[in-house]
């Protein structure tokens, strides 16, 4: 006599329950990793530098409509990147970039970055993301804090590389994002943006290990005086990371 629901002496429903499973989730993991594999791919040969890895599973190309009206496609296999100005330490796959000219700007190492829309981030309301104070009624700078808007900017040298002129606040972190810092260099006055994370601030100074003195005078600006776009944080965040290694030729050779 059977059991209720076996349906052979070997099978029974729970058994077929468990197999159907077992494929459901195989199916899921699947899907996911070739889903995965719709950013960053297909990857780039780091001797060749052409776009020959293109890893597995990938998926057929998916156009998206965004809600500024533009649509982005992906994989994107004719996506531009930025311009390497490096080349391998040494003939070994997977060697380190080193390079070519100004490591500042050459998009390798601690200054490498991706190309981001270049449009600014907006708010629910269509409102600039992040924006300076003098445009942001209603922010302020607590009153326990150091108020940086005015003092000197010294970099990792010890020499002064600007003053602060304005905050750049973040309205939906409720946080600041950027120091607005007036330069003056071989092209004039400018006004750069210094990511708060590079920054120390003090009662009576601004501290900036990353870079020196020198250099605040050619960090990538903005399009706009009162608005920075997403590709543009990345490349002003790069600059300040490629300082790191690359603002001093001591920084690069090794420690012992």
């Amino acid at each position: 006599m059977q059991a209720v629901g076996t349906i052979t002496g070997y099978i029974d429903l729970a058994q077929i329950m468990l197999y159907m499973f077992w494929l459901f989730f195989a199916g899921l993991i699947y899907y996911l990793v070739r889903e995965n594999h719709r950013e960053g791919y297909p990857m780039e040969s780091a001797s060749s530098g052409r776009a020959v890895v293109k890893g597995w599973p990938i998926p057929e190309p998916k156009t998206f409509k965004l809600e500024s009206g533009k649509s982005v496609t992906v994989p994107d296999l004719l996506r531009g990147e930025p311009p390497l100005g490096g080349r391998p330490a040494s003939t070994t796959s997977g060697a380190p970039l080193e390079p070519l000219g100004n490591g500042m700007r050459d998009a390798v190492g601690p200054g490498a970055y991706a190309l981001r829309e270049d449009v600014a981030e907006l708010t629910a309301h269509g409102a600039p993301l992040i924006q300076p104070l003098r445009n942001a009624s209603g922010f302020g700078v607590a009153p326990q804090d150091t108020d940086p808007r005015g003092l000197p900017v010294i970099g990792g040298d010890g020499k002064p590389g600007g003053v602060v002129k304005d905050i750049w606040i973040d309205s939906a972190e409720m946080l600041f994002r950027y120091l607005e810092v007036q330069t003056e260099g071989k092209a004039g006055r400018r006004s750069v943006l210094l990511p708060i994370p590079f920054a120390r601030i003090r009662r009576n100074q601004v501290e900036v290990h990353a870079i020196y003195g020198m250099h605040f005078a050619n960090v990538p600006g903005t399009r706009s005086p009162d608005q920075v776009t997403k590709r543009e944080e990345d490349q002003i965040s790069a600059y300040y990371g490629a300082g790191t290694l690359y603002a001093d030729p001591a920084r690069s050779e090794p420690l012992l």
